[in-house]
């Protein structure tokens, strides 16, 4: 009764984002208004204005600035992952049946003129370093891809998916810079920029070391492990990570979430070269645990800090404590619970964000739908106790 309940509400969520062919808004996608472009188009602090007044905005005024319905190519890794989690789930082979089309949009949206296959957002998007125009490729949203496409390869043996997957690899090495300290290393975020995130480093870094062990490729192998301990090497005392370097020294949730996730597929791996970064492990697991939620559940934004309360940051929660086995399974239950009761619209998709006073309703795509469906399809795929289902 419990896990059929579940099953409502992915299938619920898979009739609102297939109705709409995986296409819609992001939280970050001001700059895809020609009339937002055109208004900022000579200052940097307009264009991020502009973006941090829609992101924050309750109401949805896209259709009369004429942003269009996109595909992400973040949200579309996001899907197919999903897809394929529900497939080892359920065992019912007409979950694969989007996959082609899911690869195909891949195909379509990934960034030309680069070493390997890599991908970006479908929107400009200005940060307080540099202007980064659409589909701008980032090692963030490359690895996402990456880690799907080869599940797609693992599930069913697609072997476009395979291909597209390995070529990601030569642009992580191949186009991004990188920041040494001594024998390990840090990839930049994209290939434009000097800028060195956590979180991003470690995706990478765990996309890399799964490519190394499908083909065998010792330098591959080496680069994963050198820009793995570059993220290691920076965790604080207390088990957390800074978001990143450059004086951005806050701690937030799901990209601990992120860090912790490369980190387990590197001492998952049980070798002799992982052992030492157990302890690491273990640190930021409990940091996790015990500095991002409340006692019913309720997922907070910063180690310090409630608001605002963020899908992304439930819906990561569970992806990486669905995995912990049953000694974090009353947290993940908790969370799961709490996002189910809390966020869930009655008419068929996951809110964005709650804040002290107002609920932000808006079924962003990428940010809400996809990040959903992964949590729960990765909790049915893993999690073999039943949740109570409000």
């Amino acid at each position: 009764m419990i896990e059929s309940a579940i099953h409502d509400y992915i299938d619920r969520i898979l009739i609102h984002v297939e109705s709409a062919d995986y296409a819609g808004y992001d939280p970050y996608d001001a700059l895809n208004s020609p009339l937002i472009r055109w208004v900022c188009s000579r200052s940097k602090a307009a264009k991020i204005g502009a973006t941090q007044i829609l992101r924050r905005c309750p109401i949805n005024l896209r259709s009369c600035l004429c942003v269009p319905r996109g595909h992400n190519p973040k949200g579309l890794g996001l899907f197919l992952e999903s897809y394929i989690r529900l497939f080892h789930a359920t065992r019912q082979e007409r979950h694969l049946g989007r996959m082609d089309r899911l690869i195909a949009l891949l195909q379509q949206t990934r960034s030309a003129g680069y070493a390997g296959e890599c991908w970006g957002y479908n929107f400009p998007w200005q940060s307080r370093l540099v202007y980064r125009p659409p589909y701008t490729p980032t090692i963030v949203n490359t690895s996402f891809v990456g880690h799907a496409l080869l599940d797609a390869y693992e599930a069913v043996g697609h072997r476009i998916a395979l291909e597209m997957a390995l070529s990601a690899k030569d642009f992580i090495l191949r186009d991004l810079s990188r920041k040494r300290e001594g024998d390990v290393f840090c990839f930049s975020y994209s290939p434009h920029e000097n800028d060195y995130v956590h979180n991003a480093n470690a995706l990478g870094a765990s996309l890399l070391l799964r490519i190394a062990r499908i083909t065998g490729d010792a330098a591959t192998r080496e680069d994963a492990y050198a820009s793995m301990a570059y993220t290691v090497n920076h965790q604080r005392e207390d088990g957390a990570w800074c978001f990143a370097e450059g004086g951005r020294v806050w701690v937030d949730s799901f990209h601990t979430g992120f860090v912790l996730e490369s980190l387990r597929r590197f001492v998952d791996a049980d070798e002799d070269s992982c052992a030492e970064w157990r302890n690491n492990y273990e640190r930021g697991v409990k940091y996790y645990a015990q500095h991002f939620f409340l006692e019913d559940g309720t997922p907070k934004y910063y180690d310090n800090q409630l608001y605002p309360i963020d899908i992304h940051s439930a819906a990561e929660a569970i992806c990486f404590f669905s995995g912990e086995g049953t000694s974090l399974r009353c947290l993940t239950n908790r969370v799961i619970n709490w996002m189910l009761a809390n966020m869930w619209d009655t008419r068929g998709f996951f809110y964005y964000r709650k804040g002290r006073m107002i609920r932000t309703k808006i079924p962003y795509m990428r940010w809400s739908q996809a990040w959903a469906l992964r949590a729960l399809t990765t909790y049915l795929a893993v999690c073999k106790e039943p949740v109570c289902v409000r």
